[in-house]
């Protein structure tokens, strides 16, 4: 009969922990804070603006080289695959030296929020293994950045961490219920 509290306690104490199943890193959960500018129509960006959605976010250059355009499209494909879970899920890119994406690119990933983040202090809050530009990073609906994808990910391992945050999540929904404050 005591075997099995006897065993939890021995796996406790000797610091034993199961294998993750996630694929993305989770990183310490902090709320994002700051503002920059809404490349779009010139507003002030706010993390908050996108509160009760989940937010596939990345940082990089205004010119956009050919990993950055895999990220962004690796962020819509992850999006789409979701079905009919996808509108639960934003896209931001923040650009981080102020220089202005190609035209082509606003079209090619309409519904990306493309972000002026160039001296902003929400960049300060977002932590990086060697450069911020590595990763795609995932904000909860409450807005705290939670995760972030390895370098070179693989789509569709994050897809699968998506799909179970999704399944798993109710905060959405309680965000949105008639008479909850945020």
């Amino acid at each position: 009969m005591c075997t099995p509290v006897f065993i939890s306690y021995l796996l406790y104490f000797s610091k034993v922990r199961p294998a993750s199943v996630n694929y993305g890193e989770l990183i310490e959960v902090k709320p994002l804070l700051g503002n920059a500018l809404n490349q779009a129509d010139g507003t002030i960006f706010r993390i908050r603006q996108l509160r009760g959605k989940w937010v596939l976010l990345t940082v990089d250059s205004g010119a956009c080289d050919e990993r950055c355009r895999k990220k962004l499209y690796y962020m819509r494909q992850v999006r789409l695959i979701q079905n009919t879970e996808m509108n639960r899920i934003e896209r931001a890119w923040l650009i981080d030296d102020g220089e202005l994406p190609a035209t082509n690119l606003a079209e090619e990933f309409k519904g990306t929020l493309f972000v002026d983040a160039k001296d902003s202090n929400l960049l300060e809050e977002i932590p990086a293994i060697a450069s911020q530009h590595d990763h795609i990073y995932l904000v909860d609906p409450v807005g705290n950045l939670m995760m972030r994808f390895p370098k070179d990910a693989d789509p569709a391992e994050m897809a699968k961490d998506i799909k179970r945050l999704l399944k798993v999540s109710q905060i959405e929904h309680a965000l949105n219920m008639p008479g909850t404050k945020h």
